[in-house]
């Protein structure tokens, strides 16, 4: 996959989409509960990054895939995703985060399913 050739490069939302829609990545959202609960891309994997930093190890969904990550503006998702190729995982990070994913009219779903909001 084209995005993944430079470790941790920086990718668009609809970049992003693309690569976890019809490609192989997972869509890896690293904020917290509270955010994640208010709103987050549909079919994404949850993992804090505060569980990451503290050592915990990707859901079965997410290992051995392509990672792109995400969280609410792309500070966060960017020292996931280094932390992440520094234990060997293909990872890029999502510019502008889920704002940006939201103002590119990309769908956001709260945890109920339903239409959700960046928080």
């Amino acid at each position: 996959m084209f995005l993944f050739r430079r470790g941790t490069a920086r990718v668009t939302p609809d970049q992003a989409r693309r690569s976890t829609t019809d490609g192989d990545a997972v869509l890896l959202d690293v904020r917290e509960q509270v955010e994640w609960n208010a709103g987050h891309a549909p079919g994404a994997v949850h993992v804090p990054l505060s569980r990451l930093v503290t050592g915990s190890g990707l859901p079965a969904t997410a290992e051995g895939r392509p990672l792109v990550v995400i969280c609410r503006s792309g500070h966060r998702s960017q020292q996931a995703a280094k932390l992440l190729a520094g234990r060997g995982a293909e990872a890029v990070d999502v510019k502008g985060g889920m704002h940006a994913w939201a103002s590119s009219g990309l769908p956001v779903v709260d945890e109920r399913g339903s239409s959700g909001r960046i928080a």
